[in-house]
């Protein structure tokens, strides 16, 4: 038990941390609650889906086909449904919510409501410690590391990384800098869209897909940007981890009460709401009138 926790957890902590890390990006430039991001996410999944089993492609083929398309129909949609009502907060909100679930009804006409399931890249397992590990699960750690490495090194090693901080920081000094504020939210939507297209990626081989994969993941990472600080980068990776195993706890401990999980993580959200607003990482934001 203890080495399926282990593994496990780290597995959907590290899916959780690219969703929440993502989230939290596009939220500290541009403010926008990106509801519609774990939709992303399963369009991901399911495009893979279509490019292995109906046009014959190989994962090497199918997964930076999959991952590039949905971040550049990502941007399509930003520009379309997003920017034109970018001022008003509510309306984005409900914008993106409608954008998901137009996502949903698409998926739905396509392929009905069928549970899914894509081949294994990698068969076979390892050990490693005492611990089991299939080949998969090490590919999926492995890639989620990666990408995340390859994040805090763009955020913090590049003048990209740079701009996106500044405008994060305080749009109206960025702007005077001479940053293209535009820009830089267009390159913050582009990259929080390819780290949930590469989350999609990752469970593509590993879980079934189905047309509501991206209500669950919603409520969590909402529960993990809440307990990190939303916002804060490392709050998000840290919150994931934390949150990834909460859960894995909760399945692995009550086998019988597994279907509590996102209550679990939903009250985690709630407790922290009550006596620390701000988050474990966040900041106080204030009201500008």
């Amino acid at each position: 038990m203890f080495q399926d926790i282990l593994i496990t957890g780290l597995i959907n902590g590290g899916i959780y941390a690219l969703l929440a890390v993502g989230f939290s990006l596009i939220f500290g430039v541009a403010r926008i609650v990106n509801i519609a991001h774990t939709g992303f996410y399963m369009l991901s999944a399911y495009a893979i889906y279509t490019l292995l089993n109906k046009a014959g492609l190989s994962f090497f083929y199918a997964i930076p086909i999959a991952v590039t398309g949905v971040t550049l129909f990502s941007l399509v949609a930003f520009k379309l449904v997003i920017e034109p009502i970018r001022e008003h907060e509510s309306a984005v909100l409900i914008a993106t919510i409608a954008l998901a679930l137009v996502f949903q009804e698409g998926v739905l006409l396509i392929f009905g409501g069928h549970f899914l399931g894509n081949p294994t890249l990698l068969e076979g397992k390892m050990e490693v410690l005492g611990v089991t590990v299939t080949y998969q699960q090490s590919l999926a750690l492995a890639v989620v590391s990666l990408v995340l490495l390859g994040t805090w090194v763009l955020l913090t090693r590049t003048r990209l990384g740079l701009a996106i901080r500044a405008t994060a920081n305080d749009v109206e000094v960025a702007n005077l800098m001479g940053i293209n504020v535009n820009r830089v939210t267009m390159a913050t939507m582009a990259i929080s869209v390819m780290l949930a297209a590469i989350a999609g990626a990752v469970v593509a081989p590993l879980y079934v897909m189905e047309p509501l994969m991206w209500l669950r993941p919603l409520v969590i990472i909402l529960s993990i940007v809440v307990l990190g600080g939303l916002g804060s980068i490392k709050g998000s990776v840290i919150g994931a981890f934390i949150i990834g195993y909460v859960e894995t706890l909760t399945v692995f401990l009550v086998p019988s009460g597994s279907f509590l999980k996102g209550a679990v993580s939903l009250g985690i959200m709630v407790i922290v709401l009550l006596f620390r607003p701000e988050g474990l990482f966040g900041v106080v934001f204030e009201e500008e009138r």
